[in-house]
């Protein structure tokens, strides 16, 4: 059986992708269903009726309920069994993170823990630090955070002023510095640090045990939201650190650094699904009993559309989130044959696509702050009101657009990244971009008579990236290499290409599903409100660039090819969207 072709991060843009290749959640094993069973049964008994005192930042109770957490399991589902895990792929791992996300602080600080707490050790550390300090971040032993902010670096991590130097016998690191936003820092164990030795420019890494001597935690941080997640700054005066605790080579910090990100952001694309389902969920039951002039408020259209648009922007970034994992799983099983470090071939995997984790962090974070969002204008005046849960969801929500490199930043590296990684030759962008930019003006939308409801789909979808490629090369050629500081610009095709891989990958999720079940109406309203808005976005977004870079002369030149390329069959979106909220309203929860 031939193997499908495994694209690189970015390439989607130049390169089409068969349904039957992609991953959708509906092919969820039995195993995979448990394991996510056994995670909401644990939110549901053991987080959410102590989510009040959670909620006063209680650290022992939050310490004691994430060790339970690590007793059942769920703390290692990512780890190797020779750890003390369960060594699940990659998209059973996202799985996990979807599924607490519905867990509020808790699930702040078991993804902080599980991820950037652990991680680093698990896919940098070398066999002995494994040993001492993986086997027992896995069982929950030890909890786990990481330290990489600072007071005058942020989105800048390598302006870092912690410094660490040799002491005199060669045996210890003398660590002096401050760091803050520390996720877990009131009762961590162990803390990933990032310190620069001597004058080096770069970062290194260090595990460090807050036991240590010279180790100061501070007070909690008062916060908008996710209060019962535990946030403080951490000094460190001569703390004396083993020099076998150095995490990886003198100066591969900021390398660890950027790894994780690219894992802490394509994990955040997940845990915010969980998020917005317990959202949709909350909204839709609250609208089934809510009565107003006499009628339940799901009989209203102005709600019906609210519900519809919650699931469409869900159901969209769901579809992409599971179909990158799959691309990850195969590449993680790819480089575990040629690489000798397990760890190492699983970071690399996961960081090969930062495009896409850049890309899923931004729209997952948007997706739940419109959810909850939402969700409190549902509920009306009840939504503001600290007895109902969407009022908290509401104020954890925003940190996720600032969590794991702000949005600013992410957008800035979906564009900038596919661009680098073109340069580099892994894909040929550029010269597609030219020949559709040289052939611009006998560009047509390409319909063809007698085409399948799939193939129209697709048709709109490779136009939308001719259309973005055509913003890339009139952007390039304007501003060369000045376009990283036109970081408006930036953003339009960051934009363009964002909702373009949600819409396909939504599409290709329909399209298999279809070839399993056979029409699905529903999922068809789904893709079509999606296609038609991504369309709108598309345009609006190709020509906001190309007034700030094309000439006079050829700005309608640009203006014809954009309407040309977003042109798609008209949708009553208002029934559309009406039969999609009619089967959320009539299940009552989200069963998508």
């Amino acid at each position: 059986m031939e193997s499908r072709k495994l694209l690189k991060s970015g390439e989607f843009l130049v390169s089409s992708t068969e349904a039957a290749d992609v991953f959708i959640p509906e092919e969820f094993s039995e195993e995979q269903k448990m394991i996510a069973q056994t995670c909401s049964d644990f939110l549901e008994t053991e987080v959410m009726p102590r989510m009040n005192d959670l909620e006063k930042c209680d650290r022992v109770l939050m310490k004691n309920i994430l060790r339970k957490s690590g007793e059942l399991g769920m703390m290692g589902i990512s780890i190797p069994e020779e750890y003390g895990g369960f060594g699940q792929d990659f998209i059973t791992q996202m799985l996990v993170a979807e599924t607490t996300g519905a867990g509020a602080s808790f699930s702040v600080a078991f993804m902080a823990h599980c991820g950037i707490g652990t991680l680093p050790v698990m896919y940098y550390g070398n066999e002995d630090q494994r040993q001492r300090y993986v086997t027992k971040l896995a069982t929950g032993e030890l909890i786990g955070a990481y330290c990489l902010t600072e007071p005058g670096a942020g989105s800048d991590a390598n302006a870092g002023k912690t410094g660490a130097t040799l002491s005199d016998d060669g045996k210890h690191y003398i660590i002096n510095g401050q760091k803050m936003w520390i996720t877990n820092a009131g009762f961590a164990d162990t803390l990933v640090v990032f310190a620069k030795i001597d004058n080096d420019r770069v970062l290194s890494a260090f595990i460090i045990e807050t036991a240590y001597p010279g180790v100061v935690i501070g007070a909690d941080e008062h916060k908008m939201g996710i209060k019962g997640s535990s946030t403080a700054q951490i000094y460190f005066n001569d703390v004396r650190v083993p020099v076998e605790n150095l995490l990886g080579k003198r100066g591969e910090g900021f390398r660890i650094a950027l790894s994780i990100l690219h894992m802490g952001r394509i994990k955040l694309g997940a845990n915010v699904l969980g998020a917005a389902k317990k959202a949709i969920n909350d909204s839709v039951k609250y609208a089934n009993e809510r009565k107003q002039f006499g009628v339940l408020i799901s009989s209203f259209g102005a709600i019906k559309q609210k519900l519809a648009e919650q699931v469409v922007r869900l159901f969209a970034s769901e579809s992409a989130v599971y179909r990158v994992s799959k691309d990850i799983d195969d590449l993680m099983n790819s480089y575990k044959s040629e690489y000798s470090d397990k760890g190492r071939a699983a970071i690399d995997a996961i960081s090969h696509y930062a495009v896409e984790a850049a890309l899923l962090k931004v729209a997952g974070s948007e997706m739940l702050d419109f959810v909850v969002d939402e969700a409190v204008q549902i509920h009306g005046g009840m939504g503001y009101s600290a007895e109902m849960d969407v009022e908290r969801a509401y104020r954890d929500s925003r940190i996720n657009r600032i969590f794991e490199g702000t949005n600013e930043i992410n957008r800035l590296l979906v564009s900038d990244t596919a661009m680098k990684r073109a340069m580099k030759g892994d894909f040929d962008l550029f010269g597609e971009a030219e020949k559709l930019f040289a052939g611009i003006e006998k560009l047509n939308d390409g319909k063809k008579e007698g085409e399948s409801w799939h193939d129209e789909k697709k048709r709109y979808l490779e136009n939308f990236k001719k259309l973005t490629l055509i913003c890339m090369h009139g952007a390039v050629k304007k501003f060369e290499k000045r376009l990283v500081h036109e970081q408006e610009v930036m953003n339009n095709i960051a934009n363009m290409m964002m909702e373009t891989y949600l819409s396909e990958s939504l599409a290709l999720r329909v399209e298999k599903l279809e070839s399993i079940k056979g029409e699905l109406p529903v999922y068809r309203d789904i893709l079509d409100v999606n296609i038609w808005e991504t369309a709108c976005l598309v345009r609006t977004e190709a020509m906001d660039a190309a007034c700030a870079f094309a000439s006079p002369e050829m700005l309608p030149v640009l203006s014809r090819a954009a309407e040309e390329l977003s042109r798609v069959s008209f949708v009553n979106v208002k029934d559309a969207r009406r039969r999609i909220a009619d089967k959320l309203i009539e299940d009552n929860s989200w069963k998508f």
